[in-house]
């Protein structure tokens, strides 16, 4: 797989999840757009993600699983509404990653509870490599 299929199997896994609330709510759209930008995906082809199937990739790096699992938070609480079933979902996709359990916990506790629903990428590292030891 080139890269550019794994940026769109990645950004179709979180047009996945921004509906498991059962809407996408405009500003995940914008989210979404954002993320598509910076991955620098057409915009054909990201529509095009928005008729798909949702095909998952295995990321080879604990970063990249990291990464993906923040983005898949951001996205969560871009629409200002946290759903018992995204929060079950972004549980189940951060276990299926290979994350540790106590520490997704944590960082979308903290997430939570933080005015901007992010937090800084050292403690977000931090947290999940606390675990490790």
């Amino acid at each position: 797989m080139n890269k550019y299929e794994q940026k769109l199997a990645l950004l179709s896994e979180m047009i996945a999840f921004s509906v498991v609330d059962g809407r996408l709510h405009e500003r995940e759209y914008l989210f979404l757009a954002m993320i598509a930008d910076e991955l620098q995906i057409g915009q054909d082809d990201f529509k095009g993600l928005f008729h798909q199937e949702n095909y998952p990739i295995v990321m080879k790096s604990e970063f990249e699983r990291i990464q993906q699992f923040y983005r898949l938070a951001l996205l969560m609480h871009c629409d200002g509404v946290l759903h018992e079933r995204e929060q079950i979902k972004i549980h189940e996709i951060g276990i299926n990653m290979g994350l540790n359990p106590h520490a997704i916990k944590r960082v979308l506790k903290a997430m939570e509870v933080s005015p901007t629903k992010m937090v800084s990428p050292e403690f977000l590292l931090e947290i999940f490599q606390e675990q490790l030891n």
